[in-house]
């Protein structure tokens, strides 16, 4: 390389990191330096004011062995997301492929479908604790023109749970949005190949459609994955982390920890616990993506 390609090359890299220093200051201050502030504060005991006091492992071999609390938080989140993830990435590429048709109107559908997705929590929250109503829901209602009888959505620990997955699943277009955009990059020219081998419609969903959106269903899956062990919004609107603590999701638990019973050394233990758990929950899921996840060009899956 020549003294002046070389200098060029600088050029381009000092130019590149200008571009991103912004992305790269905010990603510094706002969650490098806050993680790190975490797991220095779960390390001692600190209401709040005044000086935290060192504990070491103190506040981590606690909430493994003498909190139940923490068990029944991170139960609840792991049944949740073990019942909502599996039926959003359906529901969200199912609704991606009705959208990819052309048909007249479309593009409204496609709006009304992501609308849901972009609206506060709070305001949702309410207006879903109104529908899962027990005695005047719209959903109670309309079980009881089927003859069935009401359900006990907020107020049994057994129905709590689904009725959260349902109200989250109300905001799948966001997922059905991304998916359609990968659905779309799928070069036509295969498809046409399919077409000329004699291949149904069926067969070219699971021949073409999901080996080339395979990257996006995993985009897909882990933004999921961290989101679900963060819920918290639903939980604190509608029922409080109960009924005996059945929607007693772990965000909600660190809140309480840290607001509440102002334990803010614990809560930040809490903190760096779930981090930890997401990092692992990725990590295995980006490890079992090598045997599905199809990259054009990579050669392999």
């Amino acid at each position: 390389m020549t003294s002046q390609q070389l200098s060029l090359a600088r050029q381009e890299a000092r130019a590149g990191y200008r571009w991103v220093s912004p992305w790269l200051i905010g990603f510094i201050l706002f969650t490098a330096l806050p993680l790190l502030a975490s797991f220095a504060l779960g390390l001692t005991r600190w209401n709040g004011v005044g000086t935290p006091h060192f504990v070491g492992l103190d506040n981590f071999i606690h909430l493994f062995t003498a909190d139940p609390l923490f068990w029944q938080s991170l139960k609840v989140t792991v049944i949740f997301a073990a019942i909502y993830l599996p039926i959003s990435l359906v529901i969200g590429f199912g609704l991606a492929l009705l959208m990819n048709q052309r048909l007249p109107g479309m593009a409204l559908l496609r709006t009304i479908y992501f609308l849901p997705s972009i609206l506060t929590g709070v305001a949702v929250a309410v207006v879903w604790g109104f529908i899962f109503d027990k005695n005047y829901g719209v959903l109670n209602w309309a079980l009881g023109l089927l003859h069935i009888s009401p359900v006990p959505w907020l107020q049994s620990s057994f129905w709590v749970i689904p009725a959260l997955v349902i109200m989250q699943l109300w905001g799948v277009g966001g997922s059905m949005l991304i998916y359609l955009a990968g659905i779309q990059a799928v070069p036509t020219d295969l498809y046409e190949a399919a077409t000329l081998d004699g291949a149904g419609w069926w067969s070219k969903l699971r021949n073409v459609t999901i080996p080339m959106t395979s990257p996006t269903i995993l985009f897909n899956l882990v933004l999921g994955l961290i989101g679900t062990f963060q819920i918290f919004t639903q939980a604190y609107i509608m029922t409080g982390g109960g009924p005996n603590y059945g929607s007693y999701f772990y965000a909600l638990n660190i809140y309480d920890t840290a607001f509440q019973s102002l334990r803010i050394g614990y809560a930040s233990a809490e903190a760096t616990v779930l981090f930890l758990i997401i990092v692992i929950c990725s990590a295995v899921v980006f490890r079992w993506s090598r045997s599905w996840v199809y990259y054009a060009g990579r050669g392999d899956r």
